[in-house]
């Protein structure tokens, strides 16, 4: 990993070259999705058999066949080792009950002159979420995404997942049973996307689109937006760690391998004062990484992109965090209370020696879909606010519409509205 020293006159800038990803939109990826999208639009269910075919291997004489059933998902949730569907019932469980209590209500209030003004809140009609398949699968992802959902109160949500070579992951299935899916399709792809933005003779367009993909499902998501609201177009996976003189070397290194272990470009960095606690987790590093099963990809991650950065105290660590908005921040720390009014940016905070972000990863109950490449400078994790919509309401009492009207066709003229100002003053006349 690159080591860096904040009294280094050209820190920051050595920062953001480090912290910079190549993330902008390949334009070979989004002309093949353009295509694809475009023929999902015009010829629905037979382009995503025949794209379904062309890159699953799978041939299907309808969409109808690609769907799974309840009874299919209940099997694999049957299936599965009991250990295994325990933990996800217990992830369901916490991430249900955190979401809970996110609900917005509406709000009403009146003025003066008997005029109302409020808010009614309401949840999507219909969410797609597409779940990655084959080498890549994350039931986790799953529920983070289906349980908020749910939660809000959306109607029906609708899974698309491929599996190539008709090779269905069971323990994504056991997730969607868990989660109370209402549909799912094996389809995957920019196509799949392009399915539930324009929706197909079978397959019904949703509201929004969630859930992470490879390039092509980004660059489709990028492309349906508008058409179709989006969660976010996530990028490589971050963590930085904060951490004190007495965190423990054993557990920061494997903390930062835990997102190095994603892929060559994710990013793990570490802010410490302490050039002891430097050393240490360096031997850490050095003892672990040969054990890891994924070594190779971890290794690439901390070489390309990883940092760890000796800082003149912990408070210029966190100037230094918030400059980075973080992904996953872990303040490994003995007092984390005391440095969290310092913190502004960071996707998800865990705080103390004992919170990993494995926690919050599968069962802490928050979500881990989280923004990324400094986003969470001015977004959110994803939660069930994603899941419904406010509408404004406007209620205007005789006396409102007179004074009101006045202010507002005043406004209106100014603008050069004429109807606009007449439909107020008809109401004050």
């Amino acid at each position: 990993m690159k080591r860096l020293s904040s009294i280094d006159p050209n820190f920051y800038a050595t920062l953001n070259a480090m912290t910079q990803h190549a993330g902008a939109l390949d334009e070979k990826v989004d002309r093949v999705v353009a295509e694809i999208l475009a023929n999902v639009r015009e010829r629905g269910d037979a382009a995503v058999l025949e794209y379904t075919k062309q890159f699953d291997e799978i041939e299907a004489s309808s969409v109808q066949t690609l769907e799974l059933t309840k009874t299919e998902m209940k099997a694999a949730y049957d299936a599965i080792d009991p250990a295994l569907r325990d933990a996800l019932i217990t992830a369901r469980d916490r991430i249900e009950s955190y979401h809970r209590r996110q609900i917005a209500e509406g709000w009403r209030y009146t003025e003066v002159d008997g005029t109302q003004l409020g808010v009614k809140v309401t949840p999507l009609d219909r969410v797609g979420l597409y779940v990655p398949g084959g080498k890549a699968a994350y039931p986790s992802s799953l529920l983070m995404n289906a349980v908020p959902a749910k939660v809000a109160g959306v109607g029906e949500v609708i899974m698309v997942v491929p599996t190539p070579n008709g090779v269905k992951n069971p323990t994504v299935l056991a997730a969607a049973h868990i989660a109370n899916v209402d549909r799912a399709f094996t389809i995957g792809g920019a196509q799949a996307v392009g399915a539930l933005a324009y929706g197909t003779q079978t397959i019904p367009q949703v509201d929004k689109i969630v859930g992470p993909g490879n390039a092509y499902v980004a660059a489709a998501k990028r492309r349906v937006f508008g058409i179709v609201g989006i969660d976010m177009i996530a990028g490589p996976s971050e963590i930085l760690v904060i951490a004190d003189e007495n965190a423990n070397p054993d557990w920061v290194a494997m903390d930062l391998f835990s997102q190095a272990e994603h892929d060559e470009v994710a990013q793990s960095i570490l802010l410490t004062p302490s050039a002891s606690l430097i050393e240490r987790v360096e031997a850490s590093i050095a003892k672990f990484l040969p054990t890891m099963p994924r070594k190779d990809i971890i290794a690439a991650s901390l070489k390309n992109r990883g940092m760890i950065v000796q800082t003149r105290s912990l408070e210029e660590a966190c100037a230094i965090s918030n400059h980075i908005a973080p992904e996953h921040l872990e303040l490994s720390v003995a007092d984390p209370e005391a440095l969290l009014p310092h913190i502004k940016h960071a996707g998800a905070v865990f705080m103390g020696y004992g919170s990993s972000e494995s926690l919050g990863d599968y069962v802490a109950g928050t979500n881990h879909v989280l923004p990324t490449s400094r986003s969470a400078r001015f977004s959110s994790p994803l939660g069930v606010y994603d899941f419904q919509k406010r509408t404004s309401l406007i209620y205007a009492s005789p006396a409102g519409a007179r004074t009101l009207g006045r202010a507002a066709a005043t406004l209106a003229y100014a603008e050069g509205l004429q109807a606009h100002a007449r439909a107020a003053e008809l109401r004050i006349e």
